[in-house]
C-alpha cells in the first residue's frame, strides 16, 4: 500500500506596510506690520519617517487535486509516470522516508511516483522543505567520486535527488535515490527553485494543501 506525502507546515509571513503623511506648518505672518501685503514665511515640512519595507506575500498553497491510480504497490526500482491529465502549473516534489516513496505534483496533480532509497542511520536524509538549488544531468560527486545522474541539489552540503540503483537493502549517504528512468523525467519536469518536501511518515489525501 502506498503512502503519499504531506508536510503539514504553514509559513507565516506578516505583511508590513506603512504610509507616510507629509505634515506642513501653517504660514506665519511677519512680526512687524507692513502697509501692503504681509511677508510670506515658507512652510517647513516635518521630516518623513523612514519607509517601512513591505514583506513578500506568503507562498500560495494549492491542494492535491488528483493522485495516480496505481494498479499494484510500488516495489524497489518501480515507478509510474503519467502527466496526460495534469495542466501546467507550479511543481512540488514530496518525499516520505517512512513509505520510501517520492511523488511529483504539477498544479496539484500527481504526475509521477517511485520507490526510493535514502540515507542510512549514520548519514540520515534531512527533513524539511528545500528548493532545488542546482541541476546537473551528468553530475559526479566530488565527495565520493561517484556518478549521480540527473542530480537535483537540495543543500549546499551534498544532499540531492539523483538516479541510483534502487534495490531493497541499499542506502545512500543522505541523498534520495530514485530509478534512472524516473530521475530523467523528474529532471526534465523541474526547474531551479521548485520545492522538495521531505517528511517521515506524513500521509496526504485529496483536498489537502501543499505549500509550494
Amino acid at each position: 500500500m502506498r503512502a503519499l506525502q504531506f508536510l503539514a507546515g504553514a509559513i507565516l509571513l506578516g505583511a508590513l506596510g506603512g504610509g507616510a503623511m507629509l505634515l506642513r506648518r501653517a504660514d506665519t505672518p511677519a512680526a512687524e506690520p507692513v502697509p501692503r501685503s504681509p511677508k510670506p514665511v515658507a512652510a517647513t515640512p516635518s521630516p518623513l519617517p523612514p519607509p517601512t519595507p513591505i514583506a513578500s506575500p506568503p507562498p500560495t498553497p494549492f491542494v492535491v487535486r488528483q493522485i495516480l491510480d496505481l494498479k499494484k504497490p510500488l516495489r524497489h526500482g518501480d515507478y509510474v509516470w503519467n502527466e496526460s491529465a495534469a495542466p501546467q502549473g507550479p511543481v512540488v516534489i514530496t518525499v516520505d522516508l517512512a513509505a520510501q516513496v517520492v511523488s511529483i505534483f504539477r498544479d496539484g496533480y500527481e504526475i509521477g511516483t517511485a520507490a526510493i532509497i535514502y540515507g542510512a542511520d549514520n548519514m540520515p536524509t534531512p527533513l524539511g522543505v528545500f528548493p532545488i538549488l542546482q541541476k546537473d544531468a551528468d553530475h559526479v560527486s566530488n565527495l565520493y567520486d561517484a556518478p549521480m545522474p540527473y542530480m537535483l541539489r537540495l543543500t549546499n552540503d551534498g544532499i540531492a535527488i539523483h538516479a541510483s540503483d534502487v534495490q531493497y537493502g541499499n542506502a545512500t549517504h543522505g541523498c534520495i535515490g530514485v530509478p534512472t528512468g524516473f530521475a530523467r523525467k523528474l529532471f526534465n519536469a523541474t526547474r531551479i527553485g521548485d520545492r522538495v518536501i521531505v517528511t517521515n511518515g506524513k500521509t496526504m489525501t485529496l483536498g489537502q494543501s501543499i505549500i509550494g
